[in-house]
Parts: C-alpha cells; structure tokens; sequence
C-alpha cells in the first residue's frame, strides 16, 4: 500500500460497485418545477449535503459538505436556506445568518456523535491546562456543545486551522477519530482526545476493506478521517467527503476506487466519473439521519414552513457563533 496522501494534499462482496452511465437521480419535471415555484415564493436556496438521497442532491442549488455549506451560506442573496442535512448543520447556518430563516426539511434529523461530548471533561482540561489550551470542536456537534469551545473545525481544515492555533495543547472533540488524525499530523501539539465518533465510518471493518482490497487490486482505497485508525491504515487517500471526491476527479488514471465513508457521497462520485468503479464496505456505511432528508419533506418544508424552522436558543446564539466565525477566519487566512 502507498503512503497515504493526507487532508492537506488536495475476496469480499461490494455492496455497492456501480459503473455509472448517468449523473444525479431522475426527478420529474413537475417537481422539478413545483420546487422551482416554491423558492421563489419562499425567497429560498436549497443547500444538500453529500451524504443526503441522490434525487435531493439533484434538485439542491449547491452541494457539499458541512464547511463549504456553513461558509456558502453567509454569502448567498436569499433569506430562506433551506438545509438538507442533520441538525447541527441547520443550527450552524442560522448561527452564522440569524437574520434569515433556516429550514430543516427533517427536523427530527440528528447526528449522534453531535452530542457526544461532556461538559465536565471540558472544565477539568481548563483546570489543567489553563490558557495554553483550545479547546477545538469538530463542527459536527450542538450549539451548546459550540458554547464550550474555542473554534471550530471541519475534516477539510482540522489540520490547517489545528496547526495555527498558538497553544500547544488542544483538547479535540466530540470525534476521537478525526482528533487522532490531527494529532498524527501535527507532533509538535499535544491533542487530547475525546470518546465520540460516528456511528457509520466507526463501523466500517478493517477485514471488509482488506477483502475488498484482494478482490480488486489496482483500486485506489479513500477513506474519511472519522474512520477507525486501523481502517486508515489501509488508505492511500485520507480526506474530507470534498477532499475524497476531489481525489477521484483529479485521478482519470485510476478507474476503482474503494470509498471508506458514507454511500451517499456515490452520486457526486458518479457524476464526476462515470467511467469509473465504485466499491464500498459490505456492511453499507449508510447514514440513516441523512437518509430521513427525503424529497416529498423537501417538498413540504417549502409548501409549509411551519414545524421545520430552525432556532438556536438566544442564551446560546453568541457563545456558539464565536468558534464558527473563528473557523472561518482561520480558514480564509
């Protein structure tokens, strides 16, 4: 196996090992249109996630993963954004846009490892640490978790914004796993390590990757930094959902891919290579909150907004805003 390439370098059964001939999900027209007639009523843009069904990715204005979606959202005209993904997403662009109305099309959509953080963890590394520690939050996480933090960070920047920071100790959470890929990269910082993680890249087995690997030789292995560190062994490419993308894009030279992370990335996967292989883990790395996002709730968030509205309570808003703006100053630099 070659030496992976990292964040900042831009026998088993596939369950899914598609050679695509099509892009995106075939939505009707009258849909289509019906969608059409809604946004501008509502003054709405249609922001997905990559990981939510193939037929939303295709009717969304823009998609991509949680940085390009929280920075995007500041930027655009429109004062509806109605957000194809989890909870802490939604809470994340009406932090950063609390002027404009933010929509959930699934509210009950949630992310476990969101929540999976304890206040008492994060007062005791204070204690100890005192000011030569930040507490850094993956984005992935709630608004009052955010409260708790310094900055935040995605798995595209971790690396980047990590490295900036001026204190040498940084208490990483809620994922272990991406925590633990920071602390890779960056030695000279010493990262503490929180006991979250994603439910769906922790499940992914090093035994089916290797399988994988011995049914199909010549493909290039692409895993997400939440994956387990066994798992990552594997890979010649470790990346965000954009950056695993990117790497198929840019590499017309290989045509299979096996892809450590979740299904739903397959349709932009497709998209931009239709000539190529994809193959995923048998035990189907599927996000079931993501998967709840479908296009008839789409629908009906933008037929009647009520219930889908996004609010972050206003004890929380300031404390919360901070990293994420932190973030996105880091990021720009």
């Amino acid at each position: 196996m070659t030496k992976p390439q990292t964040l900042s370098e831009s026998a088993g059964q596939a369950c899914v090992a598609t050679k695509a001939a099509a892009a995106g999900a075939a939505v009707p027209d009258d849909v289509r249109a019906q969608i059409e007639r809604l946004k501008r009523e509502q003054d709405a843009v249609i922001l997905a996630h990559y990981y939510v069904p193939p037929e939303v990715q295709t009717v969304a204005d823009h998609v991509g993963d949680s940085f390009a979606l929280a920075r995007m959202a500041v930027d655009l005209p429109q004062q509806t954004i109605v957000l194809c993904g989890v909870e802490f997403m939604g809470e994340s662009a009406k932090l950063l846009n609390p002027t404009k109305r933010v929509l959930l099309p699934e509210p009950a959509a949630d992310c476990p490892m969101a929540h999976m953080v304890r206040k008492a963890d994060v007062d005791a590394a204070r204690a100890e640490y005192g000011d030569d520690l930040a507490v850094v939050c993956y984005v992935n996480s709630t608004a009052r978790i955010k409260t708790w933090s310094d900055v935040c960070v995605t798995s595209s920047n971790a690396v980047k914004i990590c490295g900036e920071l001026p204190q040498r100790n940084l208490l990483f959470i809620p994922d272990q796993n991406l925590g633990r890929y920071v602390a890779e990269q960056l030695p000279d910082k010493h990262v503490i390590l929180n006991k979250g993680y994603c439910p769906r890249h922790m499940m992914i087995d090093r035994a089916q990757v290797e399988a994988l690997e011995l049914a199909h030789p010549d493909a290039s292995v692409l895993a997400h930094p939440e994956c387990t560190e066994e798992v990552l062994g594997e890979a010649d490419y470790i990346g965000s959902t954009k950056g695993i993308i990117e790497f198929a894009a840019s590499h017309p030279e290989v045509s299979e891919f096996i892809v450590l992370t979740v299904v739903g990335v397959v349709a932009e996967l497709r998209r931009l290579r239709s000539d190529a292989t994809f193959y995923f883990p048998a035990t189907t790395p599927t996000c079931v909150n993501m998967a709840m996002v479908t296009l008839p709730k789409l629908l009906a968030c933008l037929s009647d907004p009520t219930g889908h509205e996004v609010e972050v309570p206003g004890e929380l808003a300031p404390d919360a805003k901070l990293p994420l703006e932190r973030m996105l100053d880091y990021a720009a630099r």
